[in-house]
């Protein structure tokens, strides 16, 4: 029975009662009699509980959906709420998953063209880094070294500090390039590129040790660079914001998939902190292919192998493509 019809019906139901009483037998004497009064109130009190009982059931399956609706995250898609209730209420509550389903259906569409089109603009400026500023700068080396060769001893001193500042800011030009887009995932697969990723991260600070386990199964192209760029991002975080002197870099195959695990022993996100938009932007990453991303947080520190830090561990279920077969790399 719908809503309407519930509280109608009870409505009606004490109406009529009303009406029989009031053309029956029963009378209120004057003045009012003290079981008169009794008789009154026990019947008020008694409508105004049922009434009070249908409501809040009828009702109930609102409150279930305002707090559904409080607690959506379209970056944590999936979360529905349970359909029940009057009919009324079923078709409301229907009709909001409905639209959860397509909102979280457009957000994804989106979220992979705008993606899609950051990787192809990273892919241009590292190719225009590599190919003109880097060869203008190589130019300018290979000019400064020729003006060296020539140059007074007393002015040799000088450009050589010129040539190394050209040769420093040629390897920042060419790093950067390098983690705009990753060619050793093109030309080299997904292990090597992991490997070079922890090499990269690895300062006098931080140490980042690595266990990939060969016998991956096959991966999209899609696939492994989100797995590369959710690594790339979770490290950068540490490097930046945890204080972490170590960390650990894992990726193993798992039923229907792989998964890849970043853990550091930093100071962790706290609880106040929030999640900033480098974890928002592995979340969208990981909604490109399906994946799941979970982030835990221990704020208490104590390394890579204790309680506390931060773990960012990603799972994606395999796909056609190519499985890299590089050879085992142990921890370094």
């Amino acid at each position: 029975m719908s809503l309407f019809w519930r509280i109608f019906v009870l409505d009606a139901v004490g109406l009529i009662v009303a009406a029989a009483l009031l053309l029956g037998p029963v009378t209120v004497s004057t003045p009012i009699l003290p079981g008169e009064v009794l008789v009154v109130v026990a019947g008020l009190a008694a409508l105004l509980t049922v009434n009070a009982v249908v409501l809040r059931v009828g009702l109930a399956p609102l409150g279930r959906l305002g707090r559904a609706m409080a607690d959506a995250d379209l970056m944590r898609p999936g979360a529905r709420a349970v359909v029940s209730g009057p009919v009324e209420t079923a078709e409301l509550i229907t009709t909001y998953n409905a639209m959860l389903d397509r909102l979280e259906a457009e957000r994804a569409a989106s979220a992979a063209g705008a993606l899609s089109a950051q990787e192809r603009e990273r892919h241009r400026i590292a190719r225009e880094l590599h190919d003109e500023v880097g060869q203008t700068l190589t130019a300018v080396l290979l000019q400064l070294k020729r003006v060296a060769d020539r140059a007074p001893r007393d002015l040799r001193e000088e450009l050589g500090q010129a040539q190394e500042a050209t040769r420093a800011g040629l390897d920042e030009i060419r790093r950067i390039a390098r983690r705009l887009r990753p060619g050793v995932l093109d030309e080299l697969g997904l292990l090597s590129a992991l490997r070079s990723l922890a090499g990269e991260f690895t300062t006098h600070g931080l140490t980042v040790r690595h266990d990939l386990r060969t016998g991956l199964p096959p991966l999209t192209e899609e696939t492994e660079l989100v797995l590369y760029r959710v690594a790339q991002e979770a490290l950068t975080n540490t490097a930046r914001h945890s204080g972490a002197d170590r960390a650990e870099l894992r990726l193993r195959p798992v039923t229907d998939g792989v998964e890849l695990l970043v853990q550091d022993n930093g100071r962790g996100l706290g609880a106040a902190a929030g999640e900033g938009a480098g974890i928002r932007g592995m979340r969208e990453r990981a909604l490109l292919i399906g994946a799941t991303l979970t982030v835990s947080s221990r704020a208490d520190g104590g390394g890579t192998g204790g309680t506390g830090g931060t773990d960012i561990r990603l799972r994606a279920a395999a796909g056609a493509g190519r499985a890299d077969a590089a050879a085992p790399v142990g921890g370094r």
